[in-house]
């Protein structure tokens, strides 16, 4: 039902004008998940589905806020001073042509980079990193399905208004805690509503919403389906929530923890794989609890290879404040039953329903790359025939910390470059250019004094 009304919303290039488009923005990710990309008035996509369009290689190369420090100091091989810091072309996967409906007359494509001479992909796109991981697993037998939960934060400031304060004075949406809560919701279901419509218009299906706990903290989810689907319609939500909000005086923020006393926006994934028959990998109707062999040792190379890939799970600062915490956001390598104290959680009663859901992720991170983390580690898992732990029956808090998930970016970078897995996957130059901006993500924060630093020590010490 869900990829009909995806089917039925796509464009066709010769349909663009017809339908009211103007203009066509082709896009692709770049290393946070955000779109870049450029404006294509529409009597000229022809050209670009032709011949692509040309973007630099710096969106791949400068750190979140596009410093330019690392590309001075020539530390990647893909773009500095030292090869005049070049072009790649991006190609539109026309699959993917769909209206933009929050915008008016706007359609937009998601493309994959690939080098300006040889038309090979370009290995640091997240699109193209998991296209890879894809292949790997069609290859093994193996059809994953996936879905994101995401979280997030609204304010009703100005976001203009409100980067030129500093964020001061921030009005949250809602001022109790409210999850679940209908009332609350209904106040903004105006705004709400017109972002779901919008959404659905663009073949972005929301499965469900409602108000979560923080205080202005939104919750929604997309229809289960195939990982690559999913991390295009995941990066473009993101887009319509903070352009829909803007446009209505508002701010939204995708940041893992952006209040101290509340709790952190998440980005829950779920996971089930079907066999190359089509029946469910993770059902076995004669275990006493329906996990099958391969759906536990997926859970285990999930659990084992998740210090690692917390490179990639928490790629900011910020994303620590969250799962350094206690505030139900992955706890260790932990499993068990419906229970949300752990990491990997178990739900769903029905072979077309059971899954795991993988809790650590932050609201923060891009998509394509946790899809690729949990998909590469859970066919790990089932490759090697992991064995799992038994299941944390009560709060995964009481148990002994075994000390293996990183607390910083910098650690983080250290385990991603020196996990077997992420070497399996990815090329040393690429290894080195994700543990690089890790590393400098750590030393800019490290270099700066906060209002933490001033409250704390300024008449204290």
């Amino acid at each position: 039902m869900a990829d009909a009304m995806i089917d039925d919303v796509r464009l066709a290039p010769d349909e663009l004008e017809t339908a009211g488009i103007r203009t066509v923005i082709v896009a692709t990710p770049d290393l946070q998940g955000r779109l870049v990309g450029r404006r294509i008035p529409v009597e000229g996509f022809g050209r670009v589905v032709a011949n692509g369009v040309d973007i630099c290689t710096c969106a791949w190369a400068w750190d979140i806020d596009q410093g330019l420090e690392l590309i001075d100091a020539n530390k990647f091989a893909v773009c500095g001073m030292h090869n005049g810091v070049p072009d790649v072309t991006l190609i539109p996967d026309l699959e993917t042509l769909r209206p933009a409906a929050w915008l008016d007359g706007v359609a937009i494509c998601l493309a994959d980079p690939v080098d300006v001479h040889t038309k090979e992909p370009l290995p640091l796109s997240p699109r193209v990193i998991l296209k890879q991981e894809l292949a790997r697993i069609r290859e093994a037998g193996l059809t994953p399905q996936v879905g994101t939960e995401l979280e997030f934060y609204l304010f009703r400031n100005d976001p203009r208004e409100l980067r030129k304060s500093g964020f001061r004075d921030l009005d949250p949406t809602t001022l109790t805690p409210s999850d679940f809560m209908i009332h609350e919701g209904n106040l903004y279901e105006p705004f709400f509503q017109k972002l779901r419509a919008d959404l659905r218009a663009s073949g972005i299906i929301v499965e469900a919403a409602q108000s979560e706990w923080g205080l202005g903290q939104w919750e929604m989810t997309f229809t289960y389906g195939d990982p690559l689907e999913m991390a295009d319609r995941h990066a473009l939500y993101k887009l319509a929530v903070r352009d829909t909000a803007a446009r209505a005086g508002m701010s939204a923020t995708f940041m893992a923890r952006p209040l101290n006393d509340q709790p952190g926006s998440s980005c829950h994934v779920h996971v089930s794989f079907l066999d190359h028959d089509g029946t469910e990998a993770f059902w076995d109707a004669d275990d006493p609890e329906h996990l099958s062999p391969r759906m536990r040792s997926a859970i285990a190379g999930a659990l084992e290879h998740a210090p690692a890939f917390m490179a990639w799970y928490a790629p900011t600062v910020n994303a620590y404040r969250r799962s350094n915490s206690a505030d139900v956001a992955g706890n260790g390598r932990t499993w068990g039953f419906d229970n949300r104290t752990t990491t990997v959680r178990v739900v769903g009663h029905t072979p077309s329903a059971l899954r795991f859901e993988f809790r650590l992720p932050g609201a923060d991170t891009n998509p394509y790359f946790t899809l690729t983390g949990v998909l590469a580690s859970a066919r790990d898992g089932m490759a090697q025939g992991t064995a799992l732990g038994d299941a944390v029956r009560g709060s995964a808090y009481d148990l002994p910390n075994d000390g293996a998930m990183p607390t910083d970016p910098r650690r983080a970078a250290e385990l991603f470059a020196a996990s077997r897995l992420v070497r399996e996957l990815l090329t040393p130059d690429l290894i080195s250019h994700q543990q690089v901006l890790l590393e400098h993500e750590w030393t800019t924060f490290m270099s700066r004094v906060t209002d933490w630093d001033l409250h704390r020590y300024f008449d204290r010490i």
